[in-house]
C-alpha cells in the first residue's frame, strides 16, 4: 500500500511507500521506472544488438577478449575427458564387469572423438567443438548443434555434430513471437521446445555482394519419431520461461565501453602533452611590437617563423631580447588513472565472475593467501560452468554415439532403451586446477587421502589426470627402471622410516608419490 503526506508546497513529508525501493517520489528513485515483462519479452527484441555488442568488444577490446580466453581455458582447456560409469548395481553386475565394460566404451569414444570424424564439417575434434560451443555459450549467450547422421563417412560411426550459428534460430519469414513460437522455437503448452526454425542461410550474409537465394527456414523436430535427440540447444535459463540466452558480457557492456572511451582519451590527452617541451613568452605586446618595427609587425614575426631550436641535452637555446623560456608541466597521465581503471576493472571482474587478478592476469600486488583465496573463488564458478557444459553439452552428444555403436554391436549392453539413464552415467574430467606452493598442496592431498576425505581419482581429477591411467604409468615406468636397474624415484614408504625432517624439504612431491604407492597396493598390503 502507498501513502503519501503532502506539505503546504506540495512535497512529500514522509515516505510514500512501505518499502524505500518502491518509491516514486525519491529524487534517486524517481525515474527509474523499468519495465516489467516476461523473460522472452525482456531479451527476445533486444537479443541482436546484445549479441551485436557482446561480438564487437570481443574483437576489440583486449581485457573482453582475455577474459573470455581465460573462462575457456580453464574450463574447457584441452577438452573433456569422458570417465564411463555405468550404475552397474542397478544393472546387477558388479564392479569388475563395470570397469571393464568403462575401458572399451573409454576406447571407442576416443577413436571418435579424437579425430575430426565427430566433426560434420570435419574441421574439429570434439575437444575443438567443445571450446567453440562454449565460447559460443559465452559471447552469444547460446550455441545450436544439430546431430546428423551421415552414412558415406570413412569412418566407423556415423554420427557427426554440425554446429549452428545461433543467429540462424529466428522465426520463418518474419513471423511475430506468439504463445507457440518464441525466437524460432516452438513450444508446447508446458515450454517444452518442440522443433527449431533455422535459416538456410546466415541473416549477415546479405550483405556479401553475391546474389543469394530467397531466404528460406528449415523446421527441425527435437526429435525423431524413435525417441533420438536432433537438437542440441545450450543456454543458460535465469528466468522461468526463458528460451534463448543472452551473451555474458550483457551487464557489463556500458562499463567496458565507458572505459574503453576514457582510456582512448587519457592516452591521446598524454600524447598531445608529450608533444609539448615548454613555451617561449614575451614581454611585448601587439602595440609594442608595432612601434617597435615602425608600424608593421610582419618582420618581427618573419623572424620568429624562422627561428628554429632543437631541445636536447646540454643545449643552449638563444632567445629574442626581452623573452623568457617557461617550463611546460603536463596533467597527463592523470595521478589517479591507475587507481580510478583498476577500480572499473574489478566491478567488471565481478560480472564475469573473474577475480581481478585472474581477469589482468596480474599477481604483483597479491599475496600467496590472497591469490589462493581468489583463485578458489574462481574454481567454484569454474567447476560450475564444465557440470553445466558436460550436461548439456558433453552427455547428450555421448548418448547419442553410445546408442550407434550400441546397435552396431560394439558395446553390449542389453536393455539400452528402457534403462538408458543407467548406461549413459559418466563423468568429465577438465582441465587440471594447477598448483600454487606445489610442497603445501601435495602435503594437503596426502592428508585429505589418509584421514578419508577424498580418494586418488578425487585428487587426480582435481589436476585433469584419470587416476587409473596414472597408476598404469607409474607400474610401467617402475618395471622399465628396475629392468635398467635405475633407482625408484618413489620408495616403499615402508622402507623410508630413518629419513629425518632436514632431509626432506621436497617432502611435498614424495608425500604424494607415497599416496599413489598405497593406492596401487592390494587391500591386504596396504593394511599390513
Amino acid at each position: 500500500m502507498s501513502i503519501q503526506i503532502l506539505g503546504a508546497n506540495g512535497q512529500p513529508l514522509a515516505q510514500d511507500t512501505a518499502h524505500r525501493g518502491a518509491s516514486l517520489s525519491a529524487r534517486e528513485l524517481s525515474s527509474w521506472l523499468p519495465s516489467l515483462g516476461s523473460a522472452d519479452t525482456d531479451l527476445l527484441d533486444e537479443l541482436p544488438t546484445l549479441v551485436a555488442r557482446s561480438r564487437d568488444l570481443v574483437r576489440n577490446n583486449g581485457i573482453a577478449a582475455g577474459a573470455i580466453q581465460t573462462l575457456v581455458d580453464n574450463v574447457v582447456g584441452t577438452g573433456l575427458r569422458l570417465s564411463a560409469l555405468p550404475d552397474y548395481k542397478a544393472l546387477g553386475r558388479d564392479k569388475e564387469w563395470a570397469d571393464e565394460w568403462s575401458r572399451k566404451t573409454e576406447a571407442l569414444w576416443r577413436s571418435w572423438t579424437e579425430t575430426t570424424d565427430c566433426d560434420a564439417a570435419q574441421g574439429l575434434t570434439f575437444a575443438g567443438l567443445t571450446a567453440q560451443v562454449f565460447r559460443s555459450g559465452l559471447i552469444n549467450g547460446e550455441a545450436l548443434a544439430l546431430p546428423l547422421w551421415i552414412k558415406d563417412r570413412p569412418g566407423q560411426f556415423s554420427t557427426a555434430i554440425q554446429l549452428v550459428e545461433t543467429d540462424r534460430l529466428s522465426n520463418p519469414s518474419g513471423k511475430i513471437d506468439s504463445k507457440t513460437l518464441r525466437g524460432g522455437i516452438e513450444v508446447d503448452r508446458y515450454g517444452a521446445p518442440q522443433a527449431y526454425w533455422i535459416s538456410k542461410r546466415h541473416p549477415g550474409d546479405r550483405f556479401l555482394s553475391i546474389s543469394m537465394e530467397m531466404e528460406k527456414w528449415q523446421r527441425v523436430s527435437i526429435r525423431t519419431q524413435f525417441g533420438r535427440q536432433r537438437v542440441i540447444h545450450i543456454h543458460d535459463k535465469e528466468r522461468t520461461g526463458q528460451n534463448r540466452g543472452k551473451p555474458i558480457l550483457s551487464a557489463i557492456m556500458p562499463l567496458f565501453k565507458m572505459l574503453d572511451h576514457y582510456e582512448r582519451s587519457e592516452l591521446q590527452a598524454s600524447v598531445v602533452n608529450a608533444m609539448i617541451a615548454a613555451f617561449i613568452e614575451t614581454p611585448l605586446d601587439g602595440e609594442s611590437i608595432s612601434e617597435l618595427f615602425g608600424g608593421s609587425s610582419e618582420d618581427y614575426m618573419a623572424a620568429r617563423n624562422e627561428w628554429q631550436v632543437k631541445l636536447q641535452g646540454g643545449a643552449v637555446i638563444p632567445i629574442f631580447p626581452g623573452d623568457k623560456l617557461a617550463p611546460f608541466t603536463p596533467s597527463r597521465p592523470n595521478a589517479a588513472y591507475g587507481t580510478f581503471v583498476e577500480n572499473i576493472l574489478r566491478h567488471i571482474g565481478t560480472g564475469l565472475n573473474l577475480p581481478f587478478e585472474l581477469l589482468m592476469k596480474d599477481f604483483s600486488k597479491t599475496n600467496y593467501s590472497s591469490a589462493r583465496a581468489a583463485l578458489m573463488e574462481a574454481w567454484r564458478f569454474f567447476m560450475g560452468r564444465r557440470q553445466w557444459l558436460a550436461t548439456y553439452w558433453a552427455r547428450p552428444v555421448y548418448e547419442l554415439w553410445l546408442e550407434e555403436a550400441i546397435n552396431k554391436d560394439l558395446i553390449e549392453a542389453p536393455g539400452f532403451y528402457d534403462n538408458k539413464a543407467l548406461w549413459t552415467r559418466c563423468k568429465w574430467i577438465g582441465p587440471g586446477r594447477g598448483w600454487i606452493d606445489p610442497v603445501k598442496e601435495a602435503q594437503a592431498s596426502k592428508i585429505r587421502m589418509e584421514i578419508g576425505l577424498s580418494t586418488l581419482e578425487d585428487e587426480c581429477a582435481i589436476q585433469g589426470l584419470d587416476w587409473e591411467e596414472v597408476l598404469e604409468q607409474r607400474a610401467r615406468e617402475q618395471t622399465k627402471m628396475q629392468e635398467l636397474g635405475l633407482p625408484l624415484p618413489c620408495l616403499d614408504p615402508s622402507t623410508n622410516n630413518n629419513s629425518s625432517e632436514a632431509d626432506n624439504e621436497n617432502s611435498g612431491s614424495r608425500y604424494f608419490c607415497e599416496s599413489l604407492f598405497w593406492a596401487s597396493q592390494p587391500k591386504q598390503a596396504a593394511k599390513t
